[in-house]
């Protein structure tokens, strides 16, 4: 780590701290949150010229101390007139975001496209943004390790400067305390930070949270995270040969889509997910044998997640391999079928009231399959989303897997909300986008920096057969109703 100074227009900036270790578009990322000047703009000179954004530390012969000159204009801000209209650029930053109707993007800080799209899928979720607002610095107990700790106060901050900013932001706080609490993204590769799995992040963050979260010290904080993902599973686990058949109990935070010949449909290839084969030790044949596994949906979370399935480890290659097979994927998804006995019948009163209120817009008798409606969806968020006593209230879970308040009730039936697609033919390369539905209805393609607007009706076209972006984890929120 060294400190330098840097001059730049009429400024001098001490003490700046340049990591040597990562390359010198992070200290460029740096630059920008002191100056306003984007990275792309910045000319800084160095032995032998200009700074190059993936130059090797070790040949650009910094010393301790040294004046470094940085050129560059930093973003204008229109000046607001005295008089008259007031534009969008005139107005504070935060109401910037409020007129643009969607967060800012992040900087890509050397191949962390996967963690950008992991962060931006789950910034969308106003509960657990609820959940971090209330955690501390005071906050953690003997439970969590001190880096699970201050990774989830990065996670917190960083949510909070996505929602203020209309300009991107350098997540490297976050990034330095995931890399030091999995150790596993920072990899490198000839000097270069490697390309992640982005289902890995997601799947280490959110165990993080899940952690830190339950051990806040206050009641509403106890297992967040698993109210608001968690899928309870029971298992029927059956040998054929012997007769003989146990069952067990899980809970996860995501549902897998296996992806096959035979499937072409989402729904298809969950309900390949939950039966599996393995082999096992009988105490009945006294040798091993083939045991079919069959799993049922026993709770329900509020946002369902479910990862396609499309790598898997090429031995020929020594990499993960992906499967480009099409799997179409709906904007509505009802898991009612793969749900257990007993939780259906749970599901089956605040079904017929969704079915009722559905029938009653339409102006007929609610004798058919709901359907989603863009007031629904408004209302859902609107109910869900803004009032948080009301939203955390709601998640708490009976031992059936229903919400046990008195105010509502889950149907089974789940709208998306998210995307984080893959586009490339390995999980160790290629590029992660995140997909994301806004509150006002509209989606965002957050590519790294740059968010795109986007339709919905392109969002369901991300389903792979080629070599364009394809769904690899989709997030769907719970329709629910009031009881």
């Amino acid at each position: 780590m060294l400190t330098v100074s840097v001059k730049w227009q009429k400024e001098l900036l001490k003490a700046v701290e340049i990591d040597t270790s990562q390359p010198p578009y992070v200290f460029k990322c740096q630059l920008y949150d002191l100056t306003g000047v984007p990275p792309e703009r910045q000319k800084i000179m160095v032995k032998g010229g200009l700074l190059k954004d993936d130059a090797d530390w070790s040949t650009v012969g910094l010393k301790q101390g040294q004046k470094l000159m940085m050129m560059g204009t930093a973003d204008e801000v229109v000046k607001a007139p005295e008089k008259g209209p007031v534009f969008m650029e005139d107005l504070p930053e935060e109401e910037q975001v409020v007129s643009l109707g969607h967060s800012a993007g992040l900087f890509n800080l050397g191949n962390t496209c996967y963690m950008n799209s992991t962060v931006q899928c789950l910034h969308s979720v106003p509960e657990l943004k609820s959940s971090l607002v209330k955690y501390s610095h005071s906050g953690r107990n003997n439970d969590v390790d001190q880096t699970s700790h201050m990774l989830t106060i990065a996670t917190r901050d960083l949510f909070g400067e996505l929602d203020k900013s209309v300009k991107p932001v350098a997540p490297m706080q976050f990034w330095t305390l995931l890399r030091k609490k999995y150790p596993q993204f920072g990899q490198l590769h000839n000097g270069v930070f490697m390309q992640q799995d982005a289902e890995e992040c997601w799947t280490q963050l959110l165990y993080t949270l899940s952690q830190s979260l339950r051990s806040a010290g206050s009641s509403e904080n106890i297992d967040t995270v698993k109210d608001l993902f968690g899928i309870d599973l029971a298992s029927r686990i059956h040998c054929q040969e012997s007769g003989e058949e146990t069952s067990e109990t899980e809970s996860v935070y995501s549902l897998k889509c296996h992806i096959s010949q035979e499937v072409n449909h989402l729904h298809e290839g969950l309900k390949h997910a939950l039966k599996s084969e393995l082999e096992k030790a009988s105490p009945a044949l006294g040798r091993s044998a083939i045991y079919l596994k069959e799993s049922r949906i026993n709770g329900l979370p509020r946002y369902l997640t479910i990862q396609f399935v499309r790598f898997f480890w090429k031995r020929e290659s020594n990499q993960k391999a992906k499967i480009l097979r099409k799997v179409d994927y709906p904007l509505e998804l009802d898991v009612y079928d793969l749900c257990s006995d007993e939780l259906r019948k749970q599901l089956e009163g605040p079904r017929q009231i969704l079915r009722d209120e559905e029938g009653k817009k339409l102006g007929l008798k609610a004798n058919g399959k709901s359907s989603s409606s863009k007031d629904d969806d408004v209302k859902m968020i609107d109910g869900e989303g803004s009032s948080n006593a009301s939203g955390e209230s709601t998640v708490t879970t009976s031992q059936e897997g229903v919400p046990s308040d008195k105010e509502t009730r889950l149907t089974g039936i789940y709208d998306l909300v998210a995307v984080l697609t893959h586009k490339g033919r390995s999980a160790d390369s290629g590029h992660y986008v995140a997909w994301v539905k806004q509150e006002s209805g509209k989606w965002i393609e957050f590519d790294d920096d740059n968010p795109i607007p986007q339709r919905e009706e392109d969002i369901v076209k991300l389903s792979g057969g080629g070599d364009w972006h394809m769904a690899y984890i989709c997030m769907y929120k719970a329709r629910t109703v009031s009881m």
